[in-house]
């Protein structure tokens, strides 16, 4: 699969079969996100993966409630990785609050999207979560206070009879000028 091929097939999986993901392959999923780019090489992310059957249901069911439940596809997910965002060095720090930018959550971000594309061309789905528990989750997981919780992603394959949507983007004329805005 060519890496264009790649970002057209990847997609939020929201209906995942029972079949457990090996470790190789949420080994290769953590080492998309070890070598992503960062700012200054801050590396700015801790990856938690969890495939514990009993954890996982925790970690599921802290992503939605009896209000927002649209989430609740989750307790299907034989995996999940939970992305953490840590303190950056000073130089990346800095370069945050000179720029106005959140570096940090933005590398986690790439991270995530590594770790998503290269989910794609190991036959497996992601999808990635927004809206969570935090303070849940990280109860669940052991994360230090001080640390934010970015994105929390769903892993499994796809179940077979999920159905292949065409993605609905804008034209590219729309989004995409030159010189000007």
């Amino acid at each position: 699969m060519g890496l264009m091929d790649t970002f057209r097939e990847r997609r939020s999986v929201r209906a995942y079969s029972s079949q457990t993901v090996e470790r190789e392959k949420l080994e290769a999923l953590a080492e998309a996100v070890r070598i992503a780019p960062s700012a200054s090489n801050s590396q700015p992310w801790h990856l938690v993966l969890v495939d514990d059957p009993v954890l996982k249901e925790s970690v599921a069911r802290a992503t939605f409630s009896k209000v927002i439940n649209f989430n609740r596809f989750a307790l299907g997910a034989p995996a999940f990785a939970v992305l953490v965002v840590e303190e950056p060095p000073l130089l990346t720090k800095t370069g945050s609050i000179l720029k106005r930018r959140d570096f940090p959550l933005i590398d986690t971000g790439i991270a995530a999207a590594q770790l998503c594309l290269h989910a794609t061309e190991l036959g497996l789905g992601t999808c990635m979560l927004g809206w969570f528990d935090e303070g849940r989750i990280r109860r669940l997981l052991g994360i230090p206070r001080r640390n934010r919780i970015a994105l929390v992603v769903t892993i499994g394959y796809p179940a077979n009879d999920t159905p292949i949507r065409e993605k609905n983007r804008k034209p590219l004329d729309s989004m995409r000028s030159y010189n000007r805005y």
